[in-house]
């Protein structure tokens, strides 16, 4: 990807603040000046600004090539910029519009940030985590193990053996159809009821503990059910769902922030007079009666 390509991914607002660069107050020293083009600073806080709109946009590189690439590209987004000034192009209403607009964008990305990351509190997090936790209810979980094979009179076979004493796991690892599961025993692990076929886990979840059925068909073929344990599903860990937490929360507070600021705002929509009414609006006056006559 060449400049000129890079350059499409950048909005405008980032020319805009490079622009402003030379106006800044003196920033401090772990911000050093990278460069300058015609009296226009480039530092370090530009090319991380530069990098962080191209997003992933940029190709492979090492640090210091890519640092090298971002200030080249910072240069003649300047040059071309400052020749668009001498043009006066920022004086023209299309150049107005577009720069009042990405202003307001960065204004309202910064304000969500802000308002998302004042919002992750531990006891934030905690609450959600508990409140999810309570909504899990009571769902039960069964670990079982089971035998695939193709028809029902295999499945009876294998049943008759395992009534005159065959290990359940070894006649799993031989005969079963099931490779991924069989391998193991034909140990399923910990599944709830909605995670198998209905006709596995109506027969699973309906046995006790140690128990063998019968022959099960389902679409895959014929099984054979051993029931390791039963219990309440556990919640997850907080830690390992933590970063999922934050997300939410993050969120949330951004939406209620924009929901409370809609709410309170005077939003008119001039394209749809005879659709709606400005909430304010009073209702209709009832018609005036008949004058009698």
């Amino acid at each position: 990807m060449d400049r000129v390509m890079l350059s499409r991914t950048l909005p405008a607002a980032a020319a805009a603040l490079v622009l402003l660069a030379s106006a800044l107050p003196a920033l401090a020293q772990d911000d050093p000046v990278l460069a300058k083009v015609n009296g226009v600073e480039i530092r370090q806080s530009d090319v991380a600004l530069a990098e962080e709109e191209a997003g992933g946009q940029l190709p492979a590189m090492a640090p210091d090539a890519k640092r090298d690439y971002l200030v080249a590209f910072l240069s003649d987004m300047i040059v071309v910029a400052q020749a668009a000034e001498k043009q006066k192009i920022a004086d023209t209403a299309e150049f107005k519009r577009r720069l009042a607009f990405n202003r307001n964008r960065l204004l309202m990305d910064e304000m969500l940030q802000k308002e998302g990351k004042a919002a992750v509190t531990d006891a934030a997090l905690r609450k959600v985590y508990d409140e999810a936790v309570k909504q899990m209810g009571d769902e039960q979980e069964v670990r079982a193990r089971h035998i695939l094979v193709e028809t029902e009179d295999q499945a009876k076979e294998i049943v008759a053996e395992l009534k005159k004493g065959a290990n359940f796991e070894e006649l799993a690892k031989t005969k079963s159809k099931d490779p991924g599961a069989a391998a193991q025993g034909g140990d399923l692990g910990y599944f709830t009821k909605e995670q198998m076929v209905p006709e596995f886990a109506d027969a699973a979840f309906k046995m006790e503990k140690g128990q063998v059925s019968d022959p099960v068909k389902s679409q895959f073929g014929w099984h054979i059910i051993r029931v390791e344990d039963k219990r309440k599903k556990p919640a997850p860990e907080f830690d390992a769902v933590k970063a999922q937490l934050e997300t939410y929360v993050t969120r949330k507070a951004q939406a209620d922030l924009v929901t409370k600021l809609r709410d309170s705002a005077k939003i008119e929509r001039l394209d749809k007079k005879d659709d709606a009414k400005p909430a304010d609006a009073k209702p209709d006056a009832k018609p005036a009666a008949p004058a009698k006559k």
